[in-house]
């Protein structure tokens, strides 16, 4: 019973980890960006490292201008 727990536990967790981790993506997704896809690579493979992270979630809210 316990080891069940244990795994059902880990799983909540790594569950809760990986939203946080992506994060900015999400975000870019409900936003409806254009470069969701660039965000999303960005998150993926430089957003373990905090500064990586950092700069996709603010470019996943930054506000995009419309060219005329």
């Amino acid at each position: 019973m316990d080891f069940a727990v244990g795994i059902i536990l880990g799983l909540a967790l790594l569950a809760v980890a990986l939203a946080v981790y992506f994060l900015p993506t999400v975000i870019a997704y409900a936003r409806v960006k254009r470069n969701i896809w660039a965000i999303f690579a960005l998150n993926l493979l430089l957003g373990w490292s905090v500064i990586g992270w950092i700069i996709s979630l603010v470019w996943a809210l930054s506000v995009e201008t419309v060219d005329p």
